[in-house]
């Protein structure tokens, strides 16, 4: 999806949505920039192969697109499993990035192996806790072949669950909005191909750790529950950083604070780094 005109900005989605769920920050960032939402390896529009869903494979996904597409250089943008991707083609492509936004998604890491399989007494209720997030479903994920099953025509039940638990107002994200979602991740391929992006997080981490800091200048957008996490992590991948909290925002920020995301974007890409 493309429109706009201006500096390109590559935009990545996350799980479990698609190309859509940019459409309220794309519209009137495409007023200054050219706006292109990518649907990652295994996403919405894009195909499901076999195998290939490290971070890196796909970010070289996304840089096969850009030179396909004529793009020397551009901003990059990913939320969630997006910005893994993002973040991946910035380690992995330095030159193609001109400045890198991650919103709620930093690459796997060794941390990521400390995430608890059973939540602590108290901290696991309808609203994620934004002290100890429990996110079960990094687990459940990992599964192989069981998960399409469980969830073929039902996607719905699990994006309602996951939409009312990480997001502080999750009618922000309307009926409308998850009907696009539940009809494209009620496939089987669908749900087998996005499962793998978490599948192949071992494999990411071991990438990871032969990566150098990144040079770009880099943006955090953090939600309610990852500011923490953001804190210690952005400034342990790159040197030029900035971090802005929205504090009273869930996961799902695009649906839930457009006008701050939006703020943030046009702030960074704006602001003239040396």
């Amino acid at each position: 999806m493309q429109g706009g005109t201006g500096p390109v900005l590559l935009c990545l989605p996350g799980w479990p949505q698609t190309w859509y769920s940019y459409r309220s920050v794309a519209l009137p960032l495409a007023g200054q920039y050219t706006v292109i939402v990518v649907d990652i390896r295994g996403m919405g529009s894009s195909a499901t192969p076999p195998a290939g869903y490290d971070k890196k494979t796909m970010a070289t996904d996304i840089y096969r697109l850009m030179g396909l597409l004529g793009i020397g250089r551009a901003n990059v943008l990913g939320h969630d499993i997006g910005g893994m991707v993002a973040a991946s083609l910035a380690h992995n492509y330095p030159d193609v990035v001109e400045r890198l936004i991650l919103a709620d998604g930093l690459h796997p890491n060794e941390g990521t192996m400390q995430m608890k399989l059973i939540p602590d007494p108290g901290t696991f209720g309808d609203k994620i806790d934004q002290q100890q997030p429990y996110t079960w479903w990094m687990s459940f994920n990992q599964v192989k072949d069981l998960p399409e099953k469980l969830l073929e025509g039902r996607y719905r039940f699990l994006l309602d669950w996951l939409f009312g638990y990480v997001m502080v107002d999750d009618s922000k994200m309307p009926d409308f909005e998850r009907n696009i979602y539940a009809s494209v991740y009620d496939q089987p391929e669908r749900i087998r191909a996005s499962n793998a992006w978490y599948q192949a997080f071992n494999q990411d981490i071991a990438d990871a750790q032969h990566y150098s800091r990144l040079q770009m200048p880099v943006l955090g957008i953090a939600s309610n529950v990852s500011y923490g996490y953001y804190q210690y992590a952005l400034p342990a991948i790159a040197d030029d950083h900035q971090l802005v909290h929205l504090e009273s925002t869930g996961h799902y920020m695009f649906e839930e604070n457009p006008l701050a995301v939006y703020e943030a974007i046009i702030a960074f890409l704006a602001h003239e780094h040396h």
